[in-house]
């Protein structure tokens, strides 16, 4: 293969994977304003949910956003009563969030929802595929090809 048709392939595979990237994007953020939040809100209280308390520093590292926004959203979920900010007794520069009951029960009604958009999104590659493109996908993610699980 040259080299002008590794660059050609390349071209088509960042494209390609931009153009899905866009697609999933887009069928997520539906899915979820169907429910009155946004992608990011649904994103940290799925986060909450699946992980627990979180030191709010370490919510954006987690799910990509800017500590400015991070303010905004965590403002807004707690005046929706969705999260709630609970200081750190061994440290008074950490604060948590943390899931309200209230929280808890939207999250609960919503993830199995979006679970099922996103399997029906991939229900044409089988499992054996999942597999190799989450691997090709975490190679090209990671710096210097190293591959972690």
């Amino acid at each position: 293969m040259t080299s002008k048709q590794i660059s050609t392939n390349s071209l088509q595979l960042y494209t390609e994977i931009s153009n899905a990237n866009r697609f999933l994007t887009d069928a997520s953020i539906n899915n979820i304003k169907c429910f009155g939040l946004n992608l990011t809100e649904f994103a940290v209280l799925e986060l909450l949910f699946h992980k627990g308390d979180q030191p709010i520093q370490q919510i954006g590292k987690k799910i990509l956003i800017s500590s400015g926004n991070m303010t905004y959203v965590l403002d807004k979920l707690e005046s929706r009563r969705y999260i709630k900010r609970i200081n750190c007794p061994k440290d008074r520069r950490v604060i948590y969030a943390a899931l309200t009951d209230e929280g808890r029960k939207v999250v609960s009604l919503i993830f199995p929802i979006h679970e099922e958009m996103i399997n029906n999104l991939f229900s044409e590659i089988n499992p054996v595929e999942k597999e190799m493109l989450i691997y090709l996908l975490k190679k090209v993610g990671l710096p210097n090809n190293q591959l972690q699980s």
